[in-house]
C-alpha cells in the first residue's frame, strides 16, 4: 500500500525538480495541520480576525 507522501510524489510530473517536490509535501503537510487544527476546534471566526486586525492596526506594532 502507498503512503501519502509517496502518492504526493508519483502525482508529479516526471520532470519535477527536487524543491518543487518539496514544496508539495510542505503545502501538503500545513494543510494537514490546518485541517487537525479544525477538528480540535482551533479556529478563528472572520469577525473574530477582523477586530484582531483592527486593534493590531492601531497598535502601531509590526509583525
Amino acid at each position: 500500500m502507498a503512503t501519502p507522501v509517496r502518492e504526493l510524489i508519483e502525482q508529479q510530473p516526471e520532470d519535477a525538480t527536487f524543491e518543487e517536490i518539496l514544496r508539495e509535501l510542505a503545502f501538503a503537510a500545513s494543510v494537514d495541520r490546518g485541517m487537525a487544527d479544525v477538528r480540535e476546534g482551533r479556529v478563528v471566526s472572520d469577525a473574530q480576525m477582523a477586530e484582531r486586525l483592527r486593534r493590531w492596526q492601531r497598535s502601531g506594532r509590526t509583525p
